[in-house]
């Protein structure tokens, strides 16, 4: 039983480092343009879609967790640039009503272009197999998984804390109208900040195809999960969203342990009992 609980940690660590990605994602867009984004789902489907195809062009991996997400950044910036930039001066439910189509439209043009049937990814033949580390034996590829997350993470984190463009950022998620007024390009920053989470979302589409595979519908999946995500995390705070992210994975891995029917149910009860005992968030200050 040991064995099996340590095993679900790591599973649920591996599922809540893709989560904490897609999280911040979302979480830098929500923070800085004051807008849910309904098609980050989606941009995390075409992420994991595009690494099926450019895994397959070129026959490597390696290659298509790199050119994938540059792939979802190029529709971010199209989407931002030519559709929400034009909206920002129209009234809110414009800007949903946009995404909201928008995410419908990349979902179907997944079933057009790659079908309707889902299929699985096979990791790389380097990341196939197990690792035993003393107290568990242990899928080669989800540890590494780990262990490249982590590493994304942290330099993301010295971005936002030690480089000149993270701090306007930080900025624009504290007062972006103070932003503004401080002589910083609202426009440029916004178009980064959605390229950025566009990124994200996508190399969490692409880390997450050889372990939970490829289904026209994976964006909406894992869109309430990402609300979720800020919910728990605090608008706007980017270290909230990578705890949250791992605390929601752990408590996904554990409960499928004891009470596998619950395990995607346990997600919403950790945001209610953080609406009810903390509204702004673990890490959130507004």
């Amino acid at each position: 039983m040991t064995f099996l609980i340590l095993s679900q940690l790591l599973n649920g660590f591996a599922l809540g480092m893709i989560y904490a990605l897609v999280g911040v994602g979302l979480t830098l867009i929500l923070g800085i343009l004051n807008i849910p984004n309904f098609a980050h789902g989606a941009l995390y489907a075409i992420g994991a879609y595009l690494t099926y195809t450019v895994a397959r062009l070129t026959g490597s991996f390696y290659i298509a967790i790199l050119i994938a997400p540059l792939g979802t950044v190029l529709i971010g910036l199209v989407l931002e640039h030519q559709g929400i930039r034009r909206l920002y001066s129209a009234h809110h439910d414009y800007q949903l009503l946009f995404l909201f189509a928008m995410a419908l439209i990349l979902q179907e043009l997944i079933v057009i272009i790659w079908g309707p049937v889902g299929f699985s990814v096979m990791p790389p033949k380097a990341l196939m197999g197990a690792t035993n580390l003393g107290f568990v034996i242990y899928p080669t590829y989800r540890l590494a998984l780990i262990v490249f997350t982590l590493i994304i993470i942290v330099t993301l984190t010295v971005f936002l804390t030690f480089t000149n463009l993270g701090a306007i950022l930080r900025a624009g998620i504290e007062d972006r109208e103070m932003a503004s007024v401080l002589g910083i390009n609202i426009d440029k920053m916004f178009l980064l900040t959605f390229g950025l989470g566009a990124w994200l979302a996508g190399l969490a589409g692409a880390l997450a195809t050889p372990i939970l595979g490829l289904t026209p519908t994976m964006g909406l999946d894992i869109l309430p999960i990402s609300f979720v995500i800020v919910v728990v995390a605090g608008l706007g705070s980017v270290p909230g969203a990578i705890v949250a992210g791992i605390l929601i994975g752990i408590a996904q891995g554990l409960t499928t342990i004891w009470w596998p029917q619950a395990a995607n149910v346990v997600i919403y009860i950790l945001m209610g009992l953080t609406i009810i005992a903390r509204p702004q968030g673990l890490f959130g200050t507004r």
